[in-house]
């Protein structure tokens, strides 16, 4: 009885933290995460408790290993998102995007879809080695996850559940001696079916290129463009947080030399990360750090294989396969699982092993309920702000958006709000300074035109130019800036009448990705002006 009562309070404990996933952005912008943080903080303080009061039942008797706990702790959780996916699929739950029916309870298909290929390793394992009860459950959560998987229409989160399911069935079905014993007895049939196999993974590959062409090559592009990154500095990096700013500069750059492809032009955009964590870390931390978290990682994977956690293994492999061409790790849920599963790779039933555990969650969320409670105010107070800026009551925004920049100033989309309503409040200096703030945070070339059209209205034409002229560079597929550099040149105080005639086709006659009013309307405009050359 003991026993199960310290499995209880160990299973509540871990499950309490890991409860993160359950919990939406509600009432907060989308990609907003703070509301995940703060419940891990508020979780750390019974998650303590717990483990403490299994401390105190198991009376110095061994407990047990955090493996199994954040094992089955996960496959409850996959088995809760998996049948809210298929309510949301029948449509008897809503989901948390308009353009999406499959979210669970994500913000859109692809990190919920890697959420579930993470515990299908999981949920393998423990139909294996379990007994019949166990093998029930866990067969039944890999059903669930199995029907929902495919209608997330992720294709790594499909590659990340394949390997690493074939990764777990591979260890149980002892693939290791069997393909040892093939290779001694049957070399040549064994590099038949090597090639084969390479065959079938490129076919694989190709047709997965083929479901999303353009949306592969986005992605293909901006790897391309982190690289860039990457290599202004390899060693140090850029620092955290400052991947969009890195990615924006090394992205202008390339498209200002002009030696681009036109399906380049065509894919880019502004990303708020990489698609790819191991590229993210780079240019954030530098290589030789990178480098070393990733052998941090590895050592857990090789501790964990050695004492037999093919599960947990499996879940962290399913979890770097997914990163390397999606965004899990900038999502709180993601973070505090992985450092579940490695703490589950090398940690047993140890009691003082289990109370590190306890202070190392304390630690984490005592330090960080404060200010995290701080900030998720905040960001409720600027929602109700931003209702005022949407309805053009900039004045009145602005004491709100003052009064909540100490706290928000390190969101690119607060910083761009403050500084557009200072726009139109012809607040132009002040706008400018925020702006160059949102400007370290973001990507976007939004940024750069407002910055440009402030120096235009302080009379300052040649900075302005210089920024519409960044902002074609960072983004040469948006007609926008083309339009503001014509209407530039058409100034009386900076009439450029050559310079207008090129712009003036560019608006024209450059095919934009989606249609819409506010080019017609762009275009309508840009043929009314007419700049007479003076005679010489």
């Amino acid at each position: 009885m003991r026993k199960f009562l310290s499995i209880a309070l160990l299973l509540l404990a871990v499950s309490s933290i890991l409860s993160m996933v359950g919990i939406s952005a509600g009432g907060f912008l989308p990609g907003e995460t703070i509301g995940q943080w703060v419940w891990y903080d508020k979780m750390s303080m019974p998650a303590i408790v717990f483990i403490l009061s299994a401390l105190v039942c198991s009376k110095g008797e061994k407990l047990s290993g955090l493996a199994p706990i954040v094992s089955w702790s996960l496959v409850a959780f996959a088995t809760i998102e998996a049948v809210r996916g298929l309510c949301q699929l029948y449509g008897c739950v809503s989901s948390n995007h308009s353009l999406y029916t499959l979210t669970g309870s994500f913000f859109n298909p692809g990190p919920y879809s890697g959420y579930l290929a993470m515990a299908f390793p999981l949920c393998m394992h423990q139909w294996w080695v379990g007994d019949k009860w166990r093998q029930i459950v866990a067969g039944g959560a890999m059903l669930l996850v199995l029907c929902v998987l495919p209608a997330g229409m992720s294709r790594s989160a499909w590659v990340a559940a394949a390997i690493s399911g074939l990764w777990v069935y591979g260890w149980h079905a002892k693939w290791g001696m069997y393909l040892e014993n093939m290779w001694l007895l049957h070399k040549r049939r064994m590099l038949i079916a090597i090639a084969g196999g390479l065959c079938i993974f490129i076919l694989a590959g190709y047709l997965l290129f083929a479901l999303k062409p353009d949306s592969a090559r986005g992605r293909l592009f901006m790897w391309k463009m982190t690289c860039h990154a990457i290599a202004e500095r390899p060693l140090t990096g850029h620092g955290i947080g400052c991947f969009t700013a890195a990615y924006g500069n090394a992205q202008e750059a390339y498209f200002a030399a002009g030696d681009y492809e036109s399906w380049e032009e065509r894919v880019a955009g502004s990303p708020e990360y990489a698609f790819n964590e191991y590229l993210q870390v780079a240019v954030e931390l530098g290589i030789p750090l990178a480098l070393c978290l990733l052998l941090l990682v590895v050592l857990c994977l090789y501790r964990g294989v050695c004492k037999g956690r093919y599960g947990i293994c499996g879940a962290i492999l399913s979890l770097m396969i997914f990163s390397f061409s999606s965004y899990p790790l900038q999502l709180p849920v993601f973070i505090v699982t992985l450092g579940g599963l490695l703490l589950a790779c090398i940690f047993d039933g140890n009691c003082w092993q289990w109370l590190g555990v306890a202070v190392l969650v304390g630690i984490i969320g005592g330090f960080r309920l404060k200010n995290d409670l701080q900030v998720e105010q905040a960001c409720r107070e600027w929602m109700n702000a931003r209702v005022l800026y949407s309805a053009g009551a900039y004045q009145s925004a602005e004491k709100e958006y003052g009064r909540l920049y100490p706290l928000l100033r390190k969101r690119a989309s607060f910083l761009f709000e403050y500084g557009h309503g200072l726009h139109k409040q012809q607040q132009f200096s002040k706008s400018n300074r925020i702006l160059k703030e949102a400007l370290q945070l973001s990507c976007d070339p939004m940024i750069l035109n407002v910055i440009g059209k402030n120096y235009q209205q302080m009379g300052d034409c040649l900075s302005a130019e210089d920024w519409f002229i960044r902002s074609t560079h960072r983004l040469p597929g948006r007609i926008y800036p083309y339009y503001l550099l014509a209407k530039l040149y058409a100034e009386p105080s900076f009439r450029q009448p050559d310079k207008f005639e090129k712009m003036k086709r560019m608006v024209l006659t450059k095919e934009p990705k989606v249609q819409s009013t506010a080019i017609r309307q762009m275009r309508e405009e840009v043929k009314k002006i007419q700049i007479v050359t003076p005679f010489k």
